[in-house]
């Protein structure tokens, strides 16, 4: 039983590593483990996938990298059982099938090509040969007619698994190494970004922006520090040698863009703030950063908008699909084609080398990174990525206040400054309101901004001195630019976003 699992699991990591070492090899290659990984993603129920990102927040792709790999682990170890047992033909049968999957996944992802298929073969080949060398197999009979089984002793199958292993090891480890190569931050440390004339705002924020309250979010957040949801379970390595951007479907004109074509237009800078529809009340699945690119509106009149265009589909490198209204891109506001975030070329994990921005919309429905497709369609013709997976083809961000110091639970005494930020992009907050023990709304005092299209930060400096000892109730409401209030009623975040106040617990004392 032992030397089954011992064994399985060595095929298994041998296959594995030297299938890494391929990666490290062949340029546009891809681990095993990714395109499997990344069909379970988009399988996988949408309960789940929430449940994964409250759990996880932007930790959920190593957890889904982890659990894929341990399934393949188990599945290695049954093989490896089977294979001592006598069984050689069904564990070399399993192994091609799983061989077989993982092809299978890489040839329905987008762009399928040999270099994406030849960590796959090998890595199965490998396991295949490991398991031949080491497991035993049937020799000649015994004096009751019985075949006796032959194949390496103990000592020699402990030295093949240490050899093995450490090759195995070796290997991994440097085609790990070696993928770095292929990666783009020395071509992104080394792109010049055109200068943008008559800027709105720049990526460093003025004081004006900020109250200065200890504990609240900063107005613009680092690049590091910025959210990351996707489906990308490995960040996707796009050159701008590479990259182009196709404009088609229902256009007059349709078009396809270079890096070096984008970079020619007029480029505008912009303070926009995100938010993911997954993100709960009070969570942090949302961020304001300065964004530079070129006015997708100003794309979409060139390519000749033909009538009946309702959806602006757009589409990543790595398959995944969006759909925006029409109407929330060419009605003025500052959606665009991004290139750069904060004053530098986009990082590889929020979409370099271009992206979609699109202000007042939830991600899903609006920021595609690594876009490389735009397609114009009616609604009844295409249903995005999330769609089919129960979310609301329309997404708005909705108006939301957040309390980000103290921290609930946090004892205090005096005068205590209950602050955090607000956003209802692209109407603006008009006023943030706190509550305390239900009693009556007050109003907070509201940092500046320099559009609608920002969130704010606010204060509310909560005197003490005359309340009760002991634990206190703290709400946050905003209102937005039309003057409505966020509902009050909870709600969760399927299918079009979560809502409801958030409200913390303060101890006076």
């Amino acid at each position: 039983m032992w030397r089954g699992l011992g064994l399985g699991l060595l095929a298994t990591g041998a296959g594995l590593g030297v299938a890494e070492l391929v990666v490290g090899l062949v340029q546009d290659s891809a681990s095993p483990v990714v395109p499997v990984g990344q069909e379970f993603i988009d399988y996988t129920p949408a309960w789940l996938k929430n449940w994964a990102i409250e759990q996880f927040g932007t930790n959920d792709k190593a957890v889904l990298v982890a659990g894929a790999l341990i399934v393949i682990l188990i599945l290695g170890a049954i093989i490896g059982v089977l294979a001592v047992r006598g069984a050689r033909a069904m564990a070399y049968a399993l192994t091609i099938a799983v061989g077989v999957i993982g092809a299978c996944a890489v040839m329905i992802r987008p762009e399928p090509s040999l270099a994406k298929l030849l960590p796959t073969i090998v890595g199965a080949l490998v396991s295949l040969g490991v398991l031949w060398w080491l497991a035993p197999r049937p020799g000649p009979a015994d004096e009751t007619g019985r075949p006796t089984m032959i194949g390496p002793d103990r000592r020699q199958f402990m030295l093949g698994a240490v050899g093995i292993g450490s090759v195995a090891a070796i290997t991994g480890g440097l085609g790990w190494t070696m993928r770095r190569r292929f990666e783009i931050d020395q071509e992104r440390a080394e792109l010049v970004l055109p200068r943008v004339e008559g800027n709105e705002a720049s990526a460093v924020v003025p004081d004006e922006f900020s109250l200065g309250v200890d504990g609240i979010e900063s107005f613009v957040v680092p690049n590091d520090d910025f959210y990351r949801i996707d489906t990308a379970l490995v960040v996707p390595q796009v050159s701008i040698e590479t990259w182009s951007l196709k404009i088609g479907g229902l256009v007059d004109n349709p078009m396809e863009l270079t890096f070096s074509d984008l970079l020619a237009r007029p480029q505008i800078e912009r303070t926009i703030t995100l938010s993911c529809v997954s993100n709960p009340v009070g969570g942090d699945l949302v961020g304001n950063a300065v964004w530079q690119g070129v006015r997708l509106a100003d794309l979409l009149e060139e390519a000749g908008l033909q009538t009946g265009a309702e959806q602006v589909v757009s589409r990543s490198v790595d398959g995944w699909t969006c759909g925006s209204p029409i109407e929330a891109i060419m009605d003025g506001r500052d959606a665009m084609l991004a290139v750069a975030m904060n004053g530098e070329p986009l990082p590889a994990q929020h979409g370099y080398p271009v992206r979609i921005v699109v202000p007042g919309l939830f991600g899903y429905v609006s920021a595609t990174k690594w876009v490389t497709d735009i397609t114009l369609t009616r609604w009844d013709e295409f249903d995005a990525y999330w769609v089919p997976r129960g979310w609301s083809k329309r997404g708005p961000v909705k108006t939301m206040a957040r309390i980000d110091t103290p921290r609930s639970g946090a004892r205090r005494d005096g005068e205590v400054p209950i602050g955090g930020v607000a956003w209802a992009v692209h109407r603006g907050v008009e006023a943030v309101q706190v509550r305390i023990d239900e009693g009556e709304w007050r109003d907070a005092e509201l940092g500046a901004v320099p559009s609608a299209d920002t969130w704010v930060q606010w204060v509310y400096r909560w005197d003490t001195s005359e309340v009760e000892r002991g634990g206190h109730s703290v709400e946050v409401r905003a209102i937005d630019g039309e003057g409505e209030p966020q509902p009050e009623q909870p709600k969760a975040v399927a299918p079009d976003g979560a809502q409801g106040y958030h409200r913390i617990s303060i101890d006076v004392g």
